[in-house]
């Protein structure tokens, strides 16, 4: 282990769960590269992850955003062309775009597609599904509403699902936010999870959760913090 990790290991109490405002201060005194971390949580939920019904997944709008240029490319034609251009997409097109990504490029963060497309985009699945771009009505990536889609994500809006081992993880701001602009980005994240617990679903729903800088170590929060303000 380097002396940086050593360091700040012994800050942090691995085996306690610590409120919000306790974690965040630790990230931020835990966080010590040379360039500005990214703040990531990773929540486990107790789903059952072979039951479609229970799938825990949608969208939020961080308060604060994330902190991040994000590259959004857009298949779309004719004046949603236009549309999309003039909200601030950084690639648009059609067969063009398609042709390209089949060749194996994919520098971009979000794909949006209007649903008049989507017929070819699906063609694209075993690109942009493993790396998680493929669009998806249910996050609000397959619209006509382009300049409304694209605002929202430059302005932080953000997708969360739950991964083949029943966690999400999201990014969610960056070090260098205030501790308030974290806790509220966290905060309005886990609202969102909670209220999208699986109606009918039995046993704990939130298992563990963590939060971490880029270089850092794992900090757990107390779960029961999130659930006092559902019930």
């Amino acid at each position: 282990m380097s002396k940086r990790y050593n360091a700040i290991v012994k800050i942090v109490d691995r085996s306690k769960q610590y409120n919000i405002e306790e974690a965040v201060l630790l990230l931020k005194k835990t966080s010590t590269a040379k360039f500005d971390e990214s703040v990531d949580i990773a929540i486990k939920v107790g789903i059952d992850l072979k039951k479609p019904e229970q799938q825990v997944r949608g969208t939020v709008s961080l308060p604060n955003g994330t902190g991040k240029a994000v590259r959004i490319l857009v298949f779309a034609k004719g004046e949603k062309e236009k549309e999309a251009r003039d909200a601030g997409a950084d690639f648009i097109g059609a067969e063009d775009l398609m042709e390209k990504i089949n060749g194996g490029w994919t520098d971009f963060d979000v794909t949006i597609a209007t649903p008049d497309i989507m017929k070819e985009v699906g063609k694209l699945g075993k690109v942009l599904g493993p790396k998680g771009l493929m669009p998806n009505p249910k996050t609000g990536t397959v619209t006509f509403e382009l300049a409304k889609a694209i605002k929202e994500i430059k302005a932080g809006r953000v997708e969360y699902k739950v991964d083949a081992g029943g966690v999400i993880s999201v990014s969610l701001g960056k070090v260098s936010f205030s501790e308030q602009q974290i806790v509220d980005n966290i905060m309005t994240l886990m609202d969102v999870v909670v209220k999208s617990k699986p109606v009918g679903m039995k046993g704990e729903y939130l298992r563990a959760i963590t939060i971490s800088s880029s270089m850092g170590i794992g900090i757990k929060l107390d779960c029961h913090q999130f659930l006092k303000a559902e019930e």
